[in-house]
Formats: C-alpha cells, sequence, structure tokens
C-alpha cells in the first residue's frame, strides 16, 4: 500500500483551511448551497463521478480500476446549527445566529481530502468508494438521501463515518460493536384545564400543576416501569404556559426527548411510546385535566456492525500504532447515521477531540465549541485504510 501518513502529511495545511472556511461560513439543514458548490466542484477536479441528491447533498462516485469489488459508504455531515459562536477564534462564524458546533465542517474537510488521496490510487482499488456528503444531519438528511437512492446505482454494501467527540481526549477512539447510540423520539404534549381566579383554586383545573405532576411521573419510565440495566431518559426542553401570576393556567404546552438503548429496540419502541401515555393520561384522570400528545419520530438506535468495528479497529492500530487509545463507547445521543446502520453494515468510530489547549473540550452545540485541528489527520487516514481493508477483502 502507498504511504499513507506521507500522503496526508502533505495536505495538512489543505485540511485544515478547508475547515476553516466551512467553519466561517456555515449554512443550515437544506440550505447548504455554498458549501455544497465547492464540494461538487473539488470532486469533479478528481475526476470523480458527482452528483446532487437531496437538495443540497453531494455524492461522488470513485471506480475503482482494479476490478470490480463492492462498494462501501463514507459520509460526512454537511450543516451548522443555529447557536451564536462565542470562541473567540479567528477562524469565527461570519453568519449572525449559526455556527458548525458539532464538527461537521471537520467532517467534510476530512472526507474531502480522503477522497483527493483515493482519487491518486484508484489503479490499487477494487470496487468503488461513494463520498456521501450529507445535508440537515440535525433532522432528517439520512433518511431522505436513503429515500432519493444514495444507496443505490452502485449498491452500497457497507457505511463507515468518523465523528469528532469533544467527550473524548484528543487522539483516542470510541469504538464499540452492536447498539451504540440511542433511539431518539420528540413529543409534542399539551396539558388542558380550566381558568379561574388564583383565589379560587378550586374553581378551575390547574395545568400548570398538571404538567408539573406529568414531568416528575414520567420519569419511572427509567426506575420502575422498564428494566433498568438499559438506560432510557425522558427530558423536557422547552415548557410554556400561563399570562398572569394571578390566573389559573388553563393550558400548558411542552417539548422534549424521550432516549433509550435496548438491545432489542425495534420491540421495546412502541411500549415504551405507549407506557409513556399511560402516564400521562393517568395523571390526568387524576386531576380531571385532557391532555394532546403528538410523537414525533427523530433516529433509531445507531447499531455497529462487529465485522465493520474489526476492520476500523485493524486500522486504527495501524494509525496509531497502539490499541490503548481505543475506549469502550456508547451515548444516548441520536445521530441519523443510524438510519443507514438499520439498512446495511455499518460503522461509526468516535474520534476525540478534547484537547485543554485548543479549547475543545465543549459538547456538542455550545457556543464554545470548537475542534482540535491536530487531529484531523487521524480521522483522514482511519477512512483510507478502513475503505481499503473492507474492499481488499474476499
Amino acid at each position: 500500500m502507498f504511504n499513507i501518513k506521507e500522503e496526508i502529511s502533505a495536505y495538512e495545511s489543505e485540511l485544515i483551511a478547508l475547515r476553516r472556511d466551512f467553519h466561517e461560513n456555515p449554512e443550515l439543514g437544506y440550505r447548504e448551497y455554498r458549501t455544497s458548490k465547492i464540494i461538487y466542484d473539488y470532486l469533479k477536479k478528481l475526476n470523480i463521478d458527482v452528483i446532487n441528491i437531496s437538495i443540497t447533498g453531494v455524492v461522488g462516485i470513485l471506480h475503482g480500476e482494479a476490478g470490480e469489488g463492492k462498494t462501501i459508504l463514507i459520509r460526512a455531515g454537511m450543516d451548522a446549527s443555529p447557536v451564536e459562536e462565542k470562541t473567540g477564534c479567528i477562524y469565527s462564524s461570519k453568519i449572525d445566529g449559526v455556527m458548525h458546533a458539532s464538527g461537521h465542517d471537520g467532517q467534510m474537510a476530512m472526507l474531502m481530502v480522503t477522497a483527493k488521496i483515493l482519487s491518486r490510487h484508484r489503479k490499487e482499488i477494487r470496487g468503488n468508494i461513494k463520498f456521501v456528503f450529507q445535508p440537515n444531519e440535525e433532522e432528517t438528511g439520512a433518511l431522505e438521501m436513503i429515500n432519493n437512492g444514495v444507496l443505490e446505482e452502485p449498491k452500497v454494501d457497507a457505511a463507515m463515518a468518523v465523528n469528532l467527540w469533544s467527550s473524548i481526549k484528543s487522539g483516542n477512539l470510541g469504538l464499540s460493536q452492536g447498539p451504540i447510540l440511542g433511539t431518539t423520539e420528540e413529543f409534542e404534549l399539551k396539558i388542558i384545564g380550566r381558568s379561574g381566579h388564583t383565589s379560587a383554586p378550586h374553581m378551575g383545573r390547574d395545568a400548570i400543576l398538571g404538567m408539573a405532576k406529568v414531568m416528575d411521573a414520567v420519569q419511572t419510565l427509567e426506575t420502575r416501569e422498564f428494566d433498568p440495566m438499559n438506560p432510557i431518559t425522558v427530558m423536557f426542553g422547552r415548557v410554556h404556559g400561563g399570562n398572569a401570576r394571578n390566573v389559573i393556567s388553563d393550558c400548558v404546552e411542552a417539548g422534549g426527548t424521550i432516549r433509550f438503548l435496548f438491545p432489542d429496540e425495534k420491540n421495546k419502541k412502541e411500549e415504551v411510546l405507549k407506557t409513556f401515555e399511560r402516564i400521562v393520561k393517568g395523571v390526568c384522570l387524576s386531576m380531571d385535566l385532557d391532555y394532546s400528545l403528538e410523537f414525533i419520530p427523530s433516529n433509531p438506535s445507531l447499531i455497529n456492525n462487529p465485522e465493520l468495528v474489526s476492520i476500523m479497529r485493524e486500522s486504527s492500530v495501524e494509525t496509531f500504532e497502539t490499541d490503548e487509545n481505543i475506549e469502550e463507547f456508547k451515548s444516548l445521543t441520536g445521530e441519523d447515521f443510524a438510519e443507514f446502520s438499520q439498512k446495511i453494515p455499518s460503522v461509526m468510530v468516535f474520534l476525540g477531540i478534547s484537547n485543554p489547549d485548543a479549547k475543545s473540550g465543549f459538547p456538542a452545540h455550545h457556543s464554545c465549541f470548537n475542534i482540535d485541528e491536530e487531529v484531523l489527520k487521524y480521522g483522514v487516514e482511519l477512512e483510507i485504510r478502513t475503505a481499503m481493508k473492507y474492499l481488499g477483502r474476499d
């Protein structure tokens, strides 16, 4: 195999420049028009077949010239987040209220340089590589691309992604097999009561108190309703009700998430949602309140394929020359790469970026989120080695 480290080193300044350009010019989901054009033109210059898909998505297809074989997909997210940046870095976002706060700028830069290097060695590649730049990762971008045929022509046999993770020390990896990221279900809940004066609470039906009791009662999903060895968490991210201090509110609205990570996620999801509603209904019945509840599907569990995890582990050992930096990893975070993992064998590895010197330990979606750029070259190497190993196997 060609000298991977040497070639990556030659492009490291370009890798960082690409990342910083994307960081300065963030775009929200399905609005990544500038980003999309830069990526499209970049891949075209590499003589890679390129198409646009799902509004702003870009797919590059590299056909190996060493013979027919399988097809592996490598994915990078494209969209930024609606967050006002406060990092103070010289390449801060130029767009008010929008920043790359989850590492997609780094993902795109890594995948572009991966594509450049692999395109130089297409004669050594058997099979195909799809470089997928996915819009709207924060919502439903992956499923949209799947519905638009990204796994076909040529048919994709496996998928991989390198995620940049700020809760892991720079240069370490989070890598586990099986279900690793939780199922996420969003909800909108309305508690409906009857208004009245706070001096006569018995004449009204207090929707605020009802919502408070619901918020407390649904926490029993984890501790009383399901096996506590399987994580489940219910969080309310928004609550609104009432217009005056001396008026009993007749309506309170709330929105939140239910996240869980069960080995048999497909069978448990319906049971979790039914149990959640049963608790809501029970509280409302006890207080003579009404309710409306809407579930909004988000991400299923992300499942790492054991064979691909093994290949990724081999690639990591060659990249870092040790296996002592590999950590077992599971989280209730949602990631829509999970949609790929529900369709085909997939692997996502979490590359640590937390470095006090780079001030890169803030969590995703924080206004001070940043990347330790020193680790980007490792992401490129992991992508190249894993793709080559997978396609090189019978």
